[in-house]
């Protein structure tokens, strides 16, 4: 189970339909599958079917983890048209098995759908996402 603040989870959204209609693509930072500090990447490609992040852009977010004492706990992304599920791209571009994989669905534009993977070699899994709210 991946742990994300509503705060967050909400920018991701925003980053999402900000992007619209390209992929957006991030990272959440954090502690023990608990997502901290959100990173809102450009998607180099600025396509709707795929993304990718600026290597420079990655090597600074892995540093301001490392100062941070956080590790990347999951990889966002958005699918623009189309349900929340890893593609053939996203299942072999997946460098991270031990990190999720987040999609946000905005295929319907009025209700965003955002759902977690863990994306392996052979096989893919749901995985549930607890949004924290706080009081």
């Amino acid at each position: 189970m991946i742990r994300i603040p509503s705060t967050i989870f909400q920018e991701m959204v925003e980053h999402a339909k900000r992007e619209w209609p390209s992929e957006c693509c991030g990272i959440l930072g954090g502690r023990e599958k608990t997502a901290e500090k959100v990173f809102e990447l450009r998607n180099i490609e600025e396509s709707s079917v795929r993304y990718s992040m600026s290597p420079q852009e990655q090597l600074k977010v892995f540093e301001d983890l490392e100062k941070d004492s956080m590790e990347m706990i999951a990889i966002y992304h958005s699918h623009p048209h189309t349900i929340p599920f890893p593609s053939e791209t996203d299942v072999r571009m997946a460098s991270y098995p031990e990190v999720s994989s987040i999609i946000i669905s905005l295929q319907e534009e009025k209700s965003p759908v955002v759902k977690a993977f863990q994306i392996e070699k052979d096989a893919i899994y749901l995985e549930e996402i607890e949004v924290l709210t706080f009081v």
